[in-house]
């Protein structure tokens, strides 16, 4: 009376290791991807004082992505990452100010171009 109990944990024990191979893909491509931001953002930061803003806000969010995945792959979650969750926020940055670029100024319109 049990057997379709047990099948069905078999079934979705067997799903949940697919997506744990899968996710192991996406993590290894994600550290990839989280080391050259960590080098552009180091570039960055020697060339111009302080680190990007951009660099600083998607490397947080793609960090948080890699933490999901670890959540999920230990059974510490049941919650799968994205594509099946919104990609995470990215937090408050902790460290150093980031770099930031003025607007430029924009010429009155009824004033003739300078040659």
């Amino acid at each position: 009376m049990n057997q379709p109990q047990q099948e069905l944990e078999r079934e979705s024990i067997l799903l949940r290791i697919l997506w744990m191979l899968l996710f192991t893909l996406a993590w290894q491509f994600a550290e990839l991807l989280l080391a050259g931001v960590v080098l552009v953002q180091l570039g960055y930061r020697l060339f111009y004082g302080a680190p990007s803003a951009a660099l600083l806000a998607f490397g947080d969010s793609l960090s948080q992505y890699l933490a999901q995945i670890g959540r999920f792959g230990t059974f510490n979650s049941d919650d799968k990452p994205w594509p099946f969750a919104d990609w995470p926020q990215p937090q408050a940055p902790q460290g150093e100010v980031a770099h930031s670029i003025p607007p430029a100024a924009h010429p009155v319109r009824d004033e003739e171009p300078k040659l």
